[in-house]
């Protein structure tokens, strides 16, 4: 039974470290930070403390934020009602608050709208411009959508209404007739960091009118680091460059919450705001604050980071707990019944999973289709089907860029968007079996000729359980925020003997094992890997992250497994 067990990843050990100067750089972390490319001194020394890219500090070299902020000025100027536009989803509820209040805080007469998913589906829609044109509006802010809006553009310039759009997502080939366009990807723009979110490009927006307007109001920006941070993590932007300088400040604000709807969400979500760290963002604060707009209305999330009150705060926490409990056994049956629909057999799943279906629920099927991929490692497309038109949810593998297969397919849908292993669509249910072919003929020629479909795993370092201590610990904590893009490190150890084997979990999912080698001995946890609990060979080579884990009031270290294989 041994031989069964083999890697779900393909293990990358670094290869031999070139000549560096990092000798002033503790051990353990010395190798890792070799291992990520790092050979001189003042570079580490620059990530490790999160320094921002050079360039970043001035917003105005962002492409179009000279004329958005003119544009802004002149609405403050006149009181004019201006509405910050935004999107359903962390991104764009984060954003959102922070234009809001900053535009708020300058004496703006500003006011938000959140399409809703089910009945006007992402983005500008031309009802909804129209509507806000006549209660008033007369500028419009979006903030994390619009930079494909084109219709909607044209329908904001007949009716008189200026329009600025800020967004992160990949332009297509014309840009909207706006006002103002700012986006760091649009083409021709020198701004050097290009990885900002839809709350990023808001920061900094936000940060050019405060230069601007108000340079003594430097706490407005300091104000709105926690929602950068929340936004940031949410939309699994890499933590790079300047995202990893605004995440790092955002965590410490997080740890320190100010706002009252963030610290009643961080209790019920049974965290301590001193331990925050950005994985807690990611799977505990994050899915609270999109289940809002993925089953109701993301208004529910927007309320609760502008609440100051007490009661309310609480109410809100509670009411987002209650759908992210729904929202996750929406998701699981999603799984299931797509699963159903598109894998024959488990161990030779086809190069795209695609699956529609009138009973899947449009608000979850992207978290489905995440799912789906982590299990097969193959595109996924999960369509919400109705009568006469679908909506549809992507996520792909680093191998096939989804949206680019959507541009080959763009004559059978009606909108999409997106990036490289995310996008989402709308389009007519009768083409549905079209765009399947479409796709799927894509995905069998981008995929069918790799020798080795599996996802890849970067190991930073081969080292004993005697180095798995606090004091590794402590260096590590210099790698944070870490998430895509900069992810945990991770350490390789090899012919480790399996001294005991416990399932934990509901129905015994998880594994806690006890493993030892010639240095010492250590406890590992190995989530959802319980069915290998009677076939478990008694030595392994063993990949895993090193956590601290709070017990009884106490710190210890663990080793989080992430996958394993016989020993050699």
């Amino acid at each position: 039974m041994t031989a069964l067990l083999q890697a779900r990843y393909r293990w990358h050990l670094p290869p031999p470290a070139p000549s560096d100067d990092l000798g002033r750089i503790p051990g353990v972390l010395r190798q890792v930070l070799r291992a990520r490319g790092f050979t001189r001194y003042e570079a580490a020394k620059a990530y490790l403390e999160a320094h921002p890219p050079s360039g970043t500090e001035n917003p105005f070299r962002m492409k179009g934020v000279e004329a958005a902020v003119e544009r802004i000025a002149h609405a403050l100027k006149r009181g004019e009602t201006i509405v910050v536009y935004g999107d359903y989803d962390v991104d764009g509820v984060t954003a959102t608050a922070l234009l809001l209040e900053t535009l708020q805080a300058l004496g703006g007469r500003a006011k938000p709208y959140i399409p809703n998913r089910f009945d006007e589906g992402y983005g500008l829609n031309k009802e909804a411009l129209e509507r806000l044109h006549s209660e008033g509006a007369r500028l419009v802010i979006s903030v994390d959508c619009g930079i494909r809006a084109l219709e909607e553009a044209e329908q904001a310039r007949r009716l008189g209404l200026d329009l600025i759009i800020t967004d992160h997502h990949h332009p297509g080939p014309e840009l909207p007739k706006a006002t103002a366009v700012v986006n760091p990807k649009q083409p021709g723009d020198p701004y050097p960091e290009k990885q900002l979110t839809g709350v990023g490009v808001a920061y900094k927006l936000a940060q050019a009118l405060i230069q601007r307007l108000a340079p003594q109001r430097q706490g407005l920006l300091r104000r709105g680091l926690d929602l950068v941070a929340l936004g940031t993590i949410a939309d699994v932007a890499p933590l790079t460059g300047e995202n990893r300088h605004l995440v790092r400040l955002g965590l410490h604000a997080l740890r320190h919450p100010t706002r009252q709807g963030l610290f009643s969400l961080i209790q019920v979500s049974g965290l301590k705001p001193e331990r925050l760290s950005a994985i807690d963002v990611a799977f505990m604060l994050a899915p609270r604050l999109n289940a809002a707009g993925r089953l109701d209305t993301a208004y529910t999330a927007l309320e609760l980071l502008l609440t100051d009150d007490l009661w309310e705060a609480g109410r809100l926490a509670q009411q987002l707990d209650v759908h992210n409990r729904r929202r996750q056994q929406l998701t699981e049956r999603i799984v299931s019944q797509a699963e159903a629909l598109t894998v024959e057999d488990p161990e030779n799943p086809p190069w795209l999973l695609f699956a529609a279906h009138e009973d899947f629920h449009s608000g979850v099927i992207g978290l489905a289709a995440a799912r789906l991929l982590e299990r097969y490692y193959r595109p996924v497309v999960l369509v919400q089907k109705g009568e006469e038109w679908s909506r549809g949810s992507c996520r792909s593998v680093p191998e096939f860029h989804i949206t680019r297969a959507l541009e080959k397919c763009n004559h059978l849908l009606a909108q999409y968007g997106g990036h490289s292993v995310a996008a989402g669509f709308t389009i007519r249910t009768r083409d549905l079996p079209r765009l399947r072919a479409c796709l799927d003929a894509q995905a069998r020629e981008a995929l069918a000729a790799l020798e080795d479909l599996r996802p890849r795993l970067d190991i930073d370092a081969q080292i004993t359980l005697n180095e798995v201590n606090l004091r590794l610990m402590e260096l590590l904590r210099w790698l944070e925020p870490t998430g895509t893009g900069n992810p945990p490190a991770t350490f390789l150890f090899r012919g480790v003997r399996v001294r005991s084997v416990q399932p934990v979990g509901r129905d015994g999912n998880h594994l806690r094992l006890k493993i030892e080698d010639a240095t010492g001995l250590r406890e590992a946890m190995a989530f959802r890997q319980g069915a290998w609990r009677e076939t478990l060979p008694r030595e392994l080579d063993l990949v895993g992250h090193v956590v601290a884990d709070a017990y009884n009031g106490q710190y210890r270290v663990q080793i989080h497994v992430l996958d394993w294989r016989a020993a050699d």
